[in-house]
């Protein structure tokens, strides 16, 4: 990638990861483990789709459960298996399935923001399935997830939902490269795009908006 758009990303990406209010009431979820990452990541990225879809003068429909599984352990959907390492919407019973251990072990490794890319992103994709969005090719598809969980996020911490941390900016250009594709090939259809591709969609939704994806 070019210099002076991963500068520019680095700029943007300055996103989120805890939650603004310095002394929260007892009992409030801060962001302070990975569940509470995952269930805040789920919270606030619904919520805006509820108002985005509120003003499309539609009533966006919540995913039915968010189901943690680990290895092959997973639940299948359209009557294929789930598969280790892996997070996935599955349309046909409009849920989320993230294998735990896996996503742990990022949020571990490669920090929280993680968990800000990956539950926004398949979120993304509910939205796809609810607006009935047709695309030609699966990275197109992808992309626009990746522009969605942006916008989402972006939203956030506009609306001082999630505070900036240290580092936050790295994590998630590293979160996005790390699932990058390695070769831009559009037509094989697991393409989910290469880590430039996947940092500007993310980027251009971060910055934009959902109307700009």
């Amino acid at each position: 990638m070019p210099p002076r758009i991963l500068a520019l990303l680095l700029v943007l990406l300055l996103a989120a990861c805890g939650v603004t209010e310095e002394s929260p009431p007892a009992g409030e979820v801060r962001g302070d483990t990975f569940d509470e990452d995952v269930q805040l990541a789920q919270t606030h990225t619904e919520d805006y789709w509820r108002r985005q879809f509120a003003g499309l003068d539609r009533e966006y429909r919540p995913v039915t459960r968010f189901v943690p599984y680990s290895g092959a352990d997973g639940p299948a959907c359209g009557g294929q298996p789930a598969v280790p390492d892996n997070a996935f919407y599955c349309p046909a019973g409009h849920f989320i399935a993230y294998d735990r251990g896996w996503m742990e072990a990022l949020w571990n490794e490669m920090g929280d923001g993680s968990v800000y890319v990956i539950i926004p992103h398949e979120i993304g994709h509910a939205v796809q399935a609810q607006l009935g969005t047709v695309f030609e090719l699966n990275v197109q598809q992808e992309l626009q997830a990746d522009c969605y969980a942006g916008a989402a996020l972006g939203a956030m911490v506009k609306a001082g939902e999630l505070q900036a941390e240290a580092d936050d900016d790295t994590e998630l250009l590293l979160n996005l490269a790390a699932a990058g594709d390695p070769s831009d090939d559009w037509f094989n259809p697991q393409a989910h795009g290469t880590a430039g591709q996947r940092q500007q969609s993310f980027a251009a939704g971060y910055t934009n908006g959902a109307g700009s994806c």
